[in-house]
């Protein structure tokens, strides 16, 4: 592609090309000393793209340093564990457990908290297809009351462990550790933001979740699980004074103070 033959093109036909092809930096640079400003602008757009997959790549590989030291130690098999629901008044708690390939990439994939539902359900998808091996596990409503919500959450990332496909030799956790795991951990502080396998784990445990909760709303409708997903909003509490708690209620949440 010269010069020459950029200038025989459209503007139309430069965008097209732009989209189907990959243009070298030559081919960006030519174009970005065309006469025409569309042209220019179309060179400018495209290294924009490129800066921004380079960012996003140089992130996703920032966020494999725990998975990579664990291999450099010998580890083959590491999983990724978080869990979603420790908040709300309703509903379990999910965990999910999630080992990825070696050097996986998948743009956009970050803490479950920073996503939209739609790209939450996207990652999912993606997540679940190309994962080696992933799983979830739920603290139920009644173990959440009985043994309270920590030890809960625990029991459902031993459950998400548990149940994997393909048994790992290493486990990164979202903040906690579990007792009598019978493989090596690490508890990382913020772990949905600094690991990959965290990351992904969240979003598996959001969803999970979430559908569930989807499907409360039709069994209890009148609460508005669909919405918040038994999270304490206004709206929730109000529903809980007009209509009581129902079976899924969280009684232990419920006797906690207002601002709790």
């Amino acid at each position: 592609m010269t010069k020459t033959k950029f200038s025989r093109m459209t503007i139309g036909e430069i965008n097209k090309y732009l989209a189907e092809a990959a243009p070298s930096a030559e081919e960006l640079e030519l174009l970005s000393s065309d006469g025409r400003a569309g042209a220019r602008s179309l060179a400018q757009r495209m290294l924009n793209k490129l800066e921004k997959e380079r960012q996003e790549r140089k992130r996703l590989l920032n966020m494999l340093k725990l998975e990579k030291a664990a291999r450099e130690k010998g580890f083959t098999y590491i999983a990724g564990v978080d869990e979603a629901g420790r908040g709300p008044l309703a509903g379990p708690v999910v965990a999910g457990a999630v080992i990825l390939p070696d050097n996986f990439f998948l743009a956009g994939l970050n803490d479950s908290k920073k996503l939209t539902p739609q790209k939450r359900e996207e990652l999912y998808e993606a997540i679940t297809s190309e994962a080696v091996a992933w799983s979830v596990g739920i603290g139920e409503v009644w173990e959440i009351d009985d043994i309270n919500i920590l030890q809960a959450s625990k029991l459902a990332m031993y459950r998400a462990l548990l149940t994997l496909s393909v048994k790992p030799d290493y486990a990164l956790l979202d903040a906690l550790e579990l007792e009598e795991l019978p493989y090596a951990q690490q508890g990382v502080i913020g772990g949905d933001g600094r690991s990959l396998s965290i990351a992904a784990a969240s979003v598996v445990a959001k969803v999970t979740r979430d559908r569930l909760m989807c499907e409360q709303e039709k069994m209890y409708p009148g609460y508005g699980f669909s919405l918040h997903k038994g999270y304490p909003t206004a709206e929730h509490r109000s529903a809980i004074a007009k209509l009581g708690p129902c079976p899924i209620h969280r009684k232990s949440f419920l006797l906690l103070p207002e601002n709790s």
